[in-house]
């Protein structure tokens, strides 16, 4: 079958055109840009792009389209094809639903936050036991290969998004995943420019529960009252709670630090410790990522000593707290964090690991939801364990940026050259080690290839 991606260089849709690919089809893509790192992995598994969109972005030769979503609404030229044309379409959701996990055992990583590390963690825990696993996941897993895999298995893990499916399906994309098992890391307001508030959000996590069979396992952490609030809607499956054993609640699967950055931890339970974790990422919100997928990895089939030692070489995943440049006076680091409460847990664990060494954050206000200044009133306490603050203002911002002032040590910028700036005079400094932490889910204008292609 010959199938034709629209939308190829996206993070999902480049992988299930990857995935497609592994499964014998002939597969082609399109999109408005050709861009990396997608259309790297794309070209290196011999699939062709089309760019930009236009009515001939359709191939005649073509069996199936699947369709992204963003962008590719009524009005797109290569939309307006498709229909023309009256070929057979489905969205990359349902594509993956029908095609990819049906028989299989579905492990569903889901949540505001940690989905594509946890995601990467269970995959890698999968692999090292040997299980062979398929995964798709939403990033860079370092140390995996490419974002999606077919695996030779029964088990197929997946980043489980809230976001909608496509302009003509608007149900959460994990609605077509029928999870086996289901992590949902943490629920919080976000995609606002697709839901008006929370109680939105849980009830698609309410329909993602009811496809949980009742032999099926539903990991989460032991204190989140949205979380709370969907399970009281309906849950029929057995429920696994995670925490941190400094945390208070009623707990199934804990972590006992043993270095304050959590680079080091034990897991346990009320009957035993199971081994340790020591690696090299650090931060509370990544113990209890650990958590979930060891817990995930365990109701697999996977013993706990086995996963937490799969962990202990996890190498993490690109833009997670990645170390793009050291200098003796300088390291800067890129995390996607875009989300108030990511922000703060990234910078939490980034001040336990360098203790009193000077910190930079830069905020890119990137997404929708922070472009239009729903979490305005929330953004300067999240950064709080920065020495100082660089706001990165796109132009596009729909709200009055000057309450981000009310942060301490507060600048606003809107060009990298600015940034690259701060590097030039960071690294020429002669006090301690600065650490520059970049936070978006989006590309700070350039930023860091203008690092790359200056410093190598």
């Amino acid at each position: 079958m010959h199938v034709h991606v629209l939308g190829a260089c996206g993070t999902l849709m480049g992988s299930i055109a990857l995935l497609a690919k592994a499964m014998g089809h002939q597969v082609t893509g399109s999109d408005e840009q050709v861009y990396p790192p997608m259309s790297t992995q794309l070209e290196e598994a011999s699939i062709p792009l089309q760019s930009p969109y236009s009515e001939k972005s359709i191939p005649s030769a073509a069996d199936l389209v699947i369709l992204g979503n963003a962008g590719l609404g009524r009005g797109n030229e290569a939309v307006e094809a498709l229909l023309r044309s009256r070929k057979p379409f489905c969205s990359g959701a349902e594509f993956l639903g029908r095609h990819v996990l049906q028989g299989q055992w579905v492990l569903a990583v889901s949540g505001t936050h940690g989905k594509t590390t946890t995601a990467s963690m269970l995959a890698f825990i999968l692999i090292e036991a040997g299980l062979e696993p398929g995964y798709l996941i939403g990033g860079v897993p370092l140390g995996l290969g490419p974002s999606a895999q077919l695996g030779g298995g029964t088990f197929f893990v997946i980043e489980a998004d809230e976001y909608d499916t496509s302009y003509f399906d608007r149900r959460a994309k994990f609605q077509h995943y029928a999870p086996q098992t289901l992590i949902i890391n943490n629920l919080e307001f976000d995609h606002a420019d697709i839901y008006p508030d929370l109680a939105s959000i849980q009830k698609q996590f309410h329909q993602l529960v009811r496809l949980v069979p009742d032999q099926g396992l539903i990991i989460r952490p032991s204190l989140d009252q949205a979380i709370d609030e969907v399970l009281g809607m309906g849950c029929w499956s057995p429920c696994l709670n995670f925490a941190l054993d400094e945390d208070p609640g009623q707990t199934d699967l804990k972590a006992h630090l043993l270095r304050s950055d959590a680079s080091r931890f034990e897991v346990f339970d009320s009957n035993r410790t199971y081994g340790e974790v020591q690696w090299q990422l650090t931060g509370r919100h990544n113990a209890k990522n650990a958590l979930a997928a060891i817990a995930a990895a365990r109701h697999a089939g996977v013993p706990i000593p086995v996963a937490t030692d799969a962990l202990s070489n996890f190498q993490g995943v690109k833009r997670r707290m990645e170390l793009i440049y050291e200098h003796e006076h300088l390291k800067v680091y890129d995390d996607f964090a875009h989300h108030p409460t990511a922000i703060k847990t990234t910078l939490s664990g980034l001040r336990a690991k360098v203790g009193r060494e000077p910190i930079i954050a830069v905020v890119e206000l990137g997404s929708y939801t922070m472009r239009h200044g729903e979490h305005a009133s929330t953004l300067g306490s999240s950064v709080a364990e920065a020495d100082q603050v660089i706001w990165f203002i796109p132009r596009d911002v729909h709200f009055d940026t000057e309450s981000l002032s009310l942060a301490p040590h507060s600048v606003i910028i809107r060009s990298a050259d600015t940034l690259m700036d701060l590097i030039d005079r960071e690294r020429n400094q002669e006090s301690p080690v600065t650490h520059l932490l970049l936070m978006s889910n989006y590309r700070l204008d350039g930023f860091r290839e203008l690092v790359t292609e200056r410093y190598g």
